[in-house]
């Protein structure tokens, strides 16, 4: 079988899963449908949005499908009378069994982690969040339970102490581009030897989830050490961002993104969340252990700023707290 005879049906929806779809159609492989979530309105005149793999599909002329349910019966016709050998998923959604175990070959996902460790919906944000140095991509078999099907490859990625879950998302996004690749090619030969997770894990000391992340997992506690607010911040950034609460002297309250942080170890005696600035460039917040001084900022309602175009429109910062 050669990759032009391969039918392969490609599931995904996000940037993210545009370049695995990108590299697949500009290296020859049949891709002779894709799936992808139905159109949303977005944006304040809540204007119908496309997702960024549909906008693909599109230009490429692939067909395509958009099913609200994927139980729905006209959709799985549909599906079925594709006819494919293979399915690849990248960010879509959970998949029914009648969906996945649909082509003779199976359906393969490709996971932004080393699988076992960081299942479930963030694994990029969680990796940076824990301080790893290390992080990668899987491809694997899909099966019943989430995230837990047999390890087809793997690919390690390194995370720098200047990375934030938006750089490393971008290098697993292309190192998983040609992990797809590598894994269909693999398929095509026959030159699989799938591992099942549950041997991997022996070898793991702490598995750790990677749940997905609502607003308030994003809200700063600043009871916390340097490092791990820091590593907070940049795990969250640039989206969907950490936040606190800035109380002025007055008393009023104003929600805070905070995009970029530096550590600054010293001894002090100030409360947490209390501020040490200069006025004009600085902008530290007592944590454990030292402060962590803020180098970009959103205040609600505003666009994102430098810490110096913020303290000089914000007036008596030295009075203010976070909380």
């Amino acid at each position: 079988m050669t990759k032009q005879d391969l039918r392969i049906v490609y599931m995904g929806t996000p940037d993210f899963a545009v370049e695995s779809l990108k590299a697949l159609v500009e290296g020859g492989y049949n891709v002779v449908g894709v799936i992808t979530m139905p159109d949303k309105p977005a944006g304040r005149g809540h204007k119908i949005q496309f997702s960024p793999v549909k906008q693909y599909a599109l230009e490429q002329n692939l067909p395509l499908l958009q099913p609200e349910k994927l139980k729905d019966p006209e959709f799985l016709e549909a599906l079925k009378a594709w006819n494919a050998d293979l399915q690849i998923v990248v960010a879509f959604r959970m998949l029914p069994e009648v969906v996945w175990n649909m082509p003779r070959l199976g359906t393969f996902n490709l996971h932004a982690s080393l699988l076992p460790q960081y299942r479930g919906a963030a694994p990029i944000n969680w990796a940076v969040i824990n301080g790893d140095k290390e992080t990668g991509i899987t491809t694997f078999f899909l099966t019943h339970e989430i995230d837990t099907g047999n390890v087809i490859f793997q690919e390690k990625v390194a995370i720098s102490e200047n990375d934030n879950a938006g750089t490393v998302h971008d290098a697993l996004m292309m190192t998983g581009a040609k992990l797809v690749c590598q894994t269909v090619d693999a398929v095509i030969e026959g030159n699989l030897t799938p591992i099942p997770q549950e041997e991997m894990a022996k070898n793991v000391k702490e598995l750790r989830p990677a749940p997905k992340i609502f607003k308030e997992t994003c809200r700063i506690d600043w009871n916390k050490d340097v490092t791990s607010v820091f590593n907070f911040v940049r795990g969250l950034s640039p989206y969907p961002a950490a936040w606190s609460e800035l109380v002025a002297a007055d008393g009023t309250i104003h929600a805070v993104k905070i995009f970029e942080t530096e550590k600054v170890f010293e001894e002090h005696d100030l409360d947490n969340g209390s501020v040490r600035t200069d006025g004009k460039h600085t902008l530290e917040v007592a944590v454990n252990e030292g402060f962590v001084r803020i180098l970009s900022l959103q205040l609600a309602g505003k666009k994102r700023m430098n810490v110096t175009d913020f303290l000089n429109g914000f007036k008596d910062i030295e009075e203010c707290g976070f909380v």
